[in-house]
Order: structure tokens, then sequence, then C-alpha cells
């Protein structure tokens, strides 16, 4: 995927789109942390639990120097070093995203076995400024993989086909992706 022609004025255009709030935001209680109270743009934040990966069976990546990414409305994506990640789980996929603030995507499904997730992992091979922390990293959706930790917590994963945003039971909202939040 390339980039769209006029970038710079697509990305001045994305990023001052008038943005809906809900009516309903949860307040967060102690220990809580509410994803109205995100950034945006987003800020890459590291991560003090460990953070776990699981598909067929198997750890297919597993640190304790991962980074999250977290933004206005969602939960935040982690993103594991890449030499923390069985890339031999790994194959290459066809598919691109563009995100006005990272960058090109690139995809990457999961096979163990005869078991596999297409496009079920992203990286930014070459993050744009501000992002460059994410190079030789890899983020993956919780609902592609069988099962997401961070630290003993098993997360649960953000609605819609898009979204990639871990839920742990410490974050409220209410959560972009879910049915009635495009305009968020």
């Amino acid at each position: 995927m390339t980039p769209p022609h006029d970038l710079h004025e697509q990305r001045r255009r994305w990023r001052q789109a008038p943005r809906t709030r809900p009516e309903t935001i949860v307040v967060p209680g102690p220990g809580q942390q509410s994803v109205w109270d995100f950034p945006r743009p987003p800020r890459i934040e590291h991560v003090a639990r460990p953070v776990r990966v699981e598909f067929a069976g198997v750890v297919v990546a597993q640190t304790d120097r991962a980074l999250r990414v977290v933004e206005t409305s969602s939960p935040p994506c982690y993103y594991l070093p890449r030499e923390d990640v069985e890339v031999g789980y790994l194959e290459a996929s066809a598919s691109t995203s563009f995100c006005e603030w990272k960058g090109i995507a690139r995809y990457l499904s999961l096979r163990v076995g005869e078991r596999r997730a297409l496009d079920a992992a992203w990286t930014y091979p070459d993050p744009d400024p501000g992002f460059e922390a994410l190079r030789d990293h890899l983020a993956f959706f919780p609902g592609r993989a069988d099962a997401c930790f961070v630290g003993d917590e098993r997360v649960r994963a953000q609605q819609g086909p898009y979204y990639g945003g871990w839920i742990t039971s410490e974050l409220v909202g209410p959560f972009k992706g879910e049915p009635g939040t495009e305009d968020w």
C-alpha cells in the first residue's frame, strides 16, 4: 500500500475531523483508566507487566518489554519486540493499512501446524515521525489469537474487524468499535 497521493492534506482533514463523544462515559474508579482520558494524537507507553500471546497451544510471543499505544476512545494496542516473538509461526500477508499517525502497517498471519489465523498481527516497518519506537515491534489482534495476556489477566478483544485493542479489567469506556461508534 502506498500512502494517499495528497497525504498531508488527508492527514490534516483526518486530524481536524469533528469527533462526537458518547453521551455516557464511564467515570473511572480507583485503579481504573478511562479510554476517554487517553490522548489524541496517540501516545506510546512502556508496559510494566509481562505480555503473552498464545495460539494453537503455543506461546507465540512473550515479553516483559512491551509497548502500548493509547488513543482516545480505544483500548490500547500492545506492541511486542520482534526478538520476543516466535517468528517461525508468522507468514507475510499481502494486507496493509494506513494510519494517519503511525504510517503504513503490514500484516502477518499466524500458522501453527494446520491452524491458521489470517492477518493476526501487524507491524510498522517504517513508522512515521513520533512513532519510531514501534519499528521492529509486532501487535496482535486478541480476537484472532487464542489468548492474549497482560500479566496474568486474559484480555478481551476490542469489537470490530479493524481494531486490535486489548481490553483489561482496569479499562472503562465505552470503547470505539462497538456498534454505533463509527463517528468517535
